[in-house]
């Protein structure tokens, strides 16, 4: 029993792993669907390739060419090492060693083995010039007002975790004598080999057997530490550039219900009394707009989620840019940050949200952030992954404007002209060619 027992405990730790990540996807879920429900599910031949050109393609990132491309490679990189997973979890059951290594030979072995070394060391480079932009050279959108605390601090820890499970794998390689006899693919971890020529080879294969182990628990923990990171777009990233919204920038909804109010008006032969039909229910919003996420439609929530915190957003916002309240980016991350308050409430009261007073709006984004928004879409055309904050803004808005008449008060001035005179000015329709009398 006791031969098998590391076995036993990498299942065990396997599972909790895998588990806890289920379960954290559950929640994941179950704060996203608390948002109201909308149809993006048209166009799906479009749909597909967006996700294929932006998520997979990296499209957008090298738009900014350096940390577009260092991008690229630590997306190809992870990716394409956790394969070598597969190994490590069939060799951590069954208590193999490099099981695929005389199954494909040494020929395709090292081939694949070769590749995943050569994208860790590119990696592991790319991560810390990474840190050195972040850390160093201090790129501006990387030290906004809203970018300190914990989202200044998750930045580096990813960064931490990344260099230390490249290393891992590098070492773990380095250090497996058997492996490195072979020549099958070493082409990195045969110049980390000799920093450990002086050990014994009890030494070497306990260093081996260490990384191993570190490595694969710490790929699980990075796994669970997605949830509560803004590296959660990693998963979310192609679900949101597949449900992204389609229709040309600077289209807006319209709301049947006001639509309707509209078009009655405009018909001189329409009835202002009549009854809906039998068994017609007229669809009147209970809310004008947004003041709360629960407001908001579940794209919009699963955006706030796939936020990467990169701060194109508001490095191209032109209110930002002039000294404004507004950073697209803090209202993509307060909007997350009140969903997984509104998540814990519900949990913490038996799966029913217990009112506390709070809401989106004042609480977390002050209307003087929503006003500065020129609604021009530089936010949703430089988003990597087709995030679209100007949505929330406009709902927000919405809501001040129909539900609590709080617009500024040149807007004011401005509808009510034009409910009185038809134009935007403040003169009758009559009035309007006088200045053609002017002397």
């Amino acid at each position: 029993m006791e031969k098998y027992m590391p076995n036993i405990f990498f299942a065990a730790i396997l599972i909790a792993g895998i588990g806890f990540f289920v379960m954290n996807v559950r929640k994941l879920v179950r704060n996203i669907k608390l948002g109201k429900d909308i149809d993006r599910t048209d166009r799906k031949p479009e749909r597909w390739k967006n996700m294929a050109k932006i998520a997979l393609g990296q499209y957008k990132m090298v738009r900014r060419p350096v940390s577009g491309i260092l991008h690229v490679v630590v997306y190809v990189g992870f990716i394409l090492i956790n394969i070598e997973m597969l190994e490590i979890v069939i060799d951590g059951l069954f208590g193999t060693h490099r099981v695929f290594q005389p199954i494909l030979g040494d020929a395709i072995y090292g081939f694949l083995i070769a590749n995943f070394e050569i994208l860790a060391a590119l990696v592991f480079v790319a991560v810390v010039i990474f840190w050195f932009r972040r850390n160093i050279e201090k790129v501006k959108r990387f030290w906004s007002k809203e970018m300190t605390g914990w989202p200044k601090n998750d930045g580096n820890i990813i960064l931490y975790f990344e260099m230390v499970l490249m290393s891992l794998f590098l070492i773990m390689n380095a250090t497996d004598a058997a492996f490195q006899e072979s020549g099958a693919g070493n082409v990195v971890s045969q110049f980390i080999a000799p920093w450990f020529s002086g050990f014994s080879p009890e030494a070497l294969h306990t260093i081996e057997k260490s990384a191993w182990w570190v490595h694969i628990i710490g790929i699980l923990v990075f796994l669970n530490y997605l949830y509560y990171s803004k590296h959660l777009h990693i998963l979310l990233a192609f679900p949101n550039t597949f449900f992204a919204n389609l229709k040309p920038k600077g289209q807006f909804n319209n709301l049947e219900a006001v639509t309707n109010e509209v078009k009655m008006m405009m018909d001189p032969d329409a009835d202002p009394y009549a009854m809906p039909e039998e068994g017609a229910e007229e669809e009147v919003p209970a809310k004008f707009g947004a003041s709360d996420v629960t407001d908001l439609n579940w794209v919009q929530l699963m955006n706030a989620y796939t936020c990467t915190e990169c701060g194109r957003c508001t490095s191209s916002c032109p209110a930002s840019l002039t000294g404004k309240e507004l950073s697209p980016r803090k209202i993509m991350m307060d909007t997350r940050d009140r969903l997984e308050e509104v998540g814990k409430n519900i949990d913490a009261n038996n799966g029913v949200f217990k009112d506390d007073g709070k809401q989106l709006l004042n609480d977390y984004i002050s209307p003087e952030e929503l006003w500065a928004c020129t609604s021009c879409n530089a936010c949703v055309q430089e988003c990597p992954i087709g995030i679209d904050p100007l949505s929330i803004i406009m709902e927000m808005r919405r809501y001040l404007v129909m539900e609590e008449s709080a617009a500024p008060q040149e807007l004011n001035a401005m509808m009510t002209n034009i409910e009185n005179n038809g134009a935007p000015w403040q003169y009758s329709q009559q009035d309007r060619l006088n200045w053609k009398d002017e002397d």
